[in-house]
């Protein structure tokens, strides 16, 4: 028969090891369940274009007694601020050279800017020329649109063999492909030439949906229809 030492001191370490447990599972909750913000409180709105739509529409009586937490610190009103914008320059960054991105881009945007004007004074119908885009911020975001796949190819492992099944994928996913893709199409035409004149065809060619971005969206969707036999392996 064991020592009653040994029998106590055994109970005692098994009770600071539960209460070691329950005040370490007591703090995880806590930090999990903190917020500075309860339910009640929504999200600031702080674009201007967004505040005159919910005055139009009457959407802001809902919310004129309602607390609001407060902006981000990046947040901004801006009417030169643009998201999509933003994550195509820290995706062009390298190194943390960010203000390098910026002007690349800038430069980027003026180059279309000129090849729309010239095409715009080019072009003789009146038509026609309603139809020439000529602001750079619009053909940016018609070239994402255009660029972005809506199915992506998988490889599911059944039966010890690899297939390449076609599955949907996320607009967020698919918005990262559309960026990665035009700026590797600009990186991959003449090198002699600098990267915004590239980055500016590239992006001219796409919002016409036509380049070697729309090429490959296409050829990724042709691969999806010719692998579609083995869409159920997605939930098998």
């Amino acid at each position: 028969m064991a020592p009653l030492n040994m029998v106590f001191g055994s109970v005692l370490r098994k009770n600071i090891i539960f209460n070691n447990a329950e005040v370490l599972y007591k703090r995880v909750n806590l930090v999990n369940a903190y917020s500075m913000y309860g339910p009640q409180f929504v999200e600031p709105v702080y674009k201007k274009d967004k505040q005159e739509s919910m005055y139009e529409s009457g959407e802001i009586e809902n919310i004129l007694h309602v607390p609001v937490k407060a902006a981000r610190v990046d947040a901004t009103c801006s009417v030169f601020h643009d998201e999509l914008v933003r994550k195509f320059t820290n995706l062009v960054m390298r190194d943390g050279r960010k203000i390098l991105a910026r002007e690349l881009i800038e430069e980027a945007f003026e180059k279309i800017k000129r090849i729309q004007l010239q095409r715009y004074h080019s072009t003789e119908d009146p038509e026609k020329k309603t139809s020439v885009l000529t602001d750079p911020l619009k053909i940016f975001h018609a070239a994402l649109a255009n660029s972005k796949p809506v199915l992506q190819l998988t490889p599911i492992k059944r039966g010890g063999v690899t297939y390449q099944v076609p599955v949907p994928i996320t607009d967020k996913r698919s918005q990262f492909l559309a960026m990665k893709w035009i700026i590797l199409a600009a990186k991959d035409k003449d090198p002699k030439v600098h990267f915004p004149e590239k980055l500016a065809w590239e992006l001219v060619d796409a919002a016409g949906n036509q380049g070697k971005v729309v090429k490959k969206k296409q050829d990724l969707h042709r691969q999806c229809e010719a692998n579609r036999a083995y869409a159920h392996y997605r939930w098998s």
